[in-house]
């Protein structure tokens, strides 16, 4: 078939990819905010538990928790043994997800003479 003499189809496969380019960008964003909400309550839980183990053996448990923290959730607030992060965004305009986690190894008037 001879250029020009088309059934007026051919920037429709352009038009689709344009349509369906933006879809892919925000599914994978999203999958990636799940991911990095998911690191975010694994950190907590282990800053939680080193605070538990801590407080249990008598040393201070915020700092415990601290020192347990990667460097980007060490400016979030910690008790003693709870710890709430807030996910990192895959994009500035995402949303501000905290996640927070407990841990309390031992019972809770210590260890007997120790």
């Amino acid at each position: 078939m001879p250029a020009g003499t088309g059934s007026g189809e051919s920037g429709q496969a352009a038009v689709a990819f344009v349509a369906v380019v933006p879809v892919l960008v925000i599914v994978a964003l999203a999958l990636l905010q799940a991911a990095l909400a998911g690191h975010a309550v694994l950190t907590a839980a282990g800053a939680a538990r080193a605070a538990a183990r801590a407080d249990y053996v008598g040393a201070d448990p915020e700092r415990a928790a601290r020192r347990a923290l990667p460097p980007s959730f060490r400016a979030a607030p910690t008790s003693t043994v709870a710890v709430e992060v807030t996910a990192p965004r895959a994009l500035p305009l995402g949303p501000r997800i905290p996640v927070s986690a407990a841990s309390l190894l031992g019972p809770p008037e210590g260890v007997p003479g120790g």
